[in-house]
Order: structure tokens, then sequence, then C-alpha cells
């Protein structure tokens, strides 16, 4: 299933590089104390991250602070849960990956409708999957280990971010699709499974780019595709799977900012546009994308629920056709 790439703004007037308050901030009195950012994961992951960059630079455009709060567990399930109670005013935001969109259909029963619990903000970044190799795997590209791996049905398995997360259901994707006797091997983040995969125990991995990059350009891994529409800037001679002879096999770790629903319309079109005035700002899109983020500047509160509907109902329907359960 593809999705239309929506292109950058590429915005270079005062608007995207001021840091002072707007007249629109100072008509809706907002913000007027610290704002908190809830990223329901441990720090250093790639939600985590991107969630520092935003709030360091909306604290220095809005003259209030802007600050992360990592409420981790379950999957993204308690962090999801704490915000979504959280007071509808515009001081409290999730910043959730496609966790939000997945574990609906992984987990009995999650802490939140995926449909009422929030409003939309805006989808800020994506950051694509690596399908990488053990630089010992005797594969150069995906067809020669799809090869490999049928010659030798069981012999080899692949390192996910943890079951159930969107690294695990693109290898899924990958096994079903190609009918491939791969074993799954979660792992507790993307540090612990490229770690297994450097050292050759779980010598395949499908992790998020951002932990990935520097050890493909050091050769210390083996990059043989990515799982976005278009090729990662920052690995340009990295193809995609479409253009490795496998287009169905697609699958990116999205960042979007929900706030609770009843959150006033007003204040989420600001933070949509100062959002959107961070991400076109050079500075910030140069540094996203040395880590292996694609900044989604055009992205609006109605493109964002689209995009959890159209998740939702993608990795559901993997989640079912592998029997995929939660630990």
């Amino acid at each position: 299933m593809k999705f239309a790439r929506r292109e950058f703004l590429h915005l270079a007037g005062a608007a995207a590089t001021t840091p002072i308050l707007s007249h629109s901030a100072l008509a809706l009195d907002y913000p007027t104390r610290p704002v908190r950012l809830i990223v329901p994961f441990a720090p250093a992951g790639p939600t985590d991250v991107f969630a520092r960059v935003l709030a360091q630079k909306l604290s220095e455009r809005l003259g209030k602070q802007f600050y992360v709060e990592n409420i981790p567990g379950a999957g993204g399930n308690i962090g999801t849960g704490r915000a979504a109670q959280a007071a509808p005013d515009g001081y409290s935001l999730l910043v959730v990956g496609v966790t939000y969109a997945i574990n609906p259909s992984l987990f009995e029963k999650v802490p939140y409708d995926p449909y009422k619990s929030f409003e939309p903000i805006i989808d800020a970044v994506t950051n694509t999957l690596v399908l990488t190799v053990n630089p010992s795997v005797p594969a150069q590209t995906v067809s020669e280990l799809v090869a490999l791996v049928r010659a030798n049905p069981g012999k080899y398995s692949y390192a996910s971010t943890g079951t159930g997360t969107v690294a695990h259901l693109a290898g899924e994707l990958f096994r079903l699709s190609l009918g491939l006797d791969l074993v799954h091997v979660p792992f507790n983040g993307a540090g612990p499974a490229i770690t297994s995969t450097l050292a050759g125990h779980t010598p395949i991995s499908f992790t998020g780019a951002t932990p990935v990059v520097p050890h493909a350009l050091q050769g210390t891994l083996r990059a043989l595709a990515v799982t976005s529409e278009a090729r990662l800037p920052v690995l340009p001679d990295v193809p995609t799977m479409a253009e490795a002879g496998y287009p169905d096999i697609q699958g990116e770790n999205w960042t979007v900012l929900l706030t609770p629903t009843g959150t006033s319309t007003e204040i989420i079109a600001f933070l949509n546009r100062e959002i959107i005035n961070v991400l076109t700002t050079p500075d910030i899109r140069e540094r996203l994308t040395a880590l292996g983020y694609e900044p989604v500047a055009a992205s609006t509160p109605h493109d964002s629920a689209t995009l959890i509907r159209t998740e939702m109902s993608k990795w559901g329907k993997v989640i079912r056709d592998a029997g995929i359960k939660a630990e």
C-alpha cells in the first residue's frame, strides 16, 4: 500500500525563522506557561529525539518552555493513556509514533480510543525503516537475501525493536508476502536489536533509520533497502524496497502530535502553523535529515487523521495474518 509523499514547504520568509511571539499567539494568549510534550517511550528513541529537537525550537520561538516528559511502558500505552486523561487546554501534548495505530489491534484493550481520545495537530516527520544485514551475510541485494533465506529455511533470523512494533510488522510483511521461513527475534528497542545484528547473532534486522545510519555509513552494517517511497537523503545509494523489486513492502515510523479531544481549534491551528515554521527552518530541516528523519511540513490535522485511519487498517491486517499477540 502506497501513500502519497507530501513535499516540503521550502519557506524562507521571516515567519519561518523569527524567534518571537506571533500576533496569533498574542491574540490567543497562548502559551502562558510551560507546555508538556508527553513521549510514551524511553529516552533516546526516534520519537524522543524528534520531540526534544521540536521542544527546544518551540521554546525559542514562543518564549515559553516546551519540555519532554517520558512515560514509557506497555508499548506506549501507559503514556498515551496518561495523555488521554490530561486537560484539553493545549498544555499537554502527545508525541507518538505508529504504535498509536498498531496497539488497538495488538492488545486486547488499550487505555485510549484512537478515534475519540485525541485531536490530531500534525503528522510531523517520518523515519523510514532500513533492512540491514551483518557484513558476513553473503547477500548484496534484497533479491540475493531472499534467495539465501529460501535456500536455508529456518536458518536465518531477523531482529526488531520489539513485538508489535512497526519494525516487527514490516519484517512480518516481508516474511509473509514472500513466503519465507525467517525467525523473528524481538528486542527491547533499536539499540539492542542493532547490537545483536552487529555481533551476527541475528544477522538480519529491520530497524528505524536514525540509529542505523552511522553503522551503514561506516560499513559495520550493510543496508540493503529502505521501506519508504523515496530514498533516504543521508543514504542515497540504498534503494527503496520498490526499486529492489518488492513494492508491497513499505512502512514508516511516522511521528504525530496529538492533543486531548476538546482542545480549541484555534490552539490546534496555531500549533500546526508553528510546528510547520519549525520544520521549514533550514537548520532544523538539515539537522533532522542528517538524523534520518523526513519532515512532512505540509501536513494538516485532517491529513494526520487520515494517516492514522489508513495505518490502523494496514497494520491490523498484518497482525491478524501473522497471528501476532502482545507479550
